[in-house]
This record gives structure tokens, C-alpha cells and sequence, in this order.
């Protein structure tokens, strides 16, 4: 008997595929070059403004937080419990 062997080719699109799957490559590293870029930060003019007042007045705060920790420290730091609570009442409202 005289067998033949025969040779099939299934699936001729293959060669697509190969290009789809380089299309798909390709937009991936696109992404990636996209998501390479720095961020960047704007102050404005009203948090500068913010900065130069805070750093103005950094020294007279510093000055009366060493009062209070004097007072603390010495035992005659007395709290005003009639502001506390005033201040505790808007919250306490809600």
C-alpha cells in the first residue's frame, strides 16, 4: 500500500496574530512612557503668602509654647474648663 502523507496547515492567520500581539506590545510600552513623566507641584500665591505670615510670627509662638511648657512644667498652668467646653459644643451638637 503506498500511504501519503499529507501536510495540513490549520490556522493561517498566525501571522496576524504575531502582529496583534506586537500592537498590543507596543501600545503597553507607550503607556509605560506616559506614566514616566515627573509630577509637578504649583504653590500659589495665597500659600506663599500663608508661609511668610506662619514664619513671621514663629517666634512669638515659640515664645508661648516655652510659657506653657513653664507653667505645666511648675504646676500653674490652669485650664479654663468654660472655654473648653465651648469649643466642644458644635461638635457635641452634630
Amino acid at each position: 500500500m503506498n500511504e501519503v502523507n499529507e501536510l495540513k496547515i490549520n490556522e493561517t492567520n498566525r501571522i496576524g496574530a504575531l502582529n496583534t500581539y506586537q500592537k498590543q506590545n507596543e501600545a503597553r510600552s507607550s503607556e509605560a512612557s506616559k506614566a514616566r513623566k515627573k509630577d509637578e507641584v504649583q504653590i500659589s500665591a495665597a500659600a506663599k503668602e500663608m508661609l511668610t505670615t506662619s514664619q513671621a510670627g514663629s517666634a512669638e509662638r515659640n515664645e508661648r509654647i516655652n510659657q506653657l511648657k513653664q507653667s505645666v512644667t511648675s504646676g500653674t498652668y490652669h485650664v479654663e474648663a468654660g472655654k473648653i467646653a465651648e469649643k466642644l459644643l458644635p461638635y457635641l451638637k452634630d
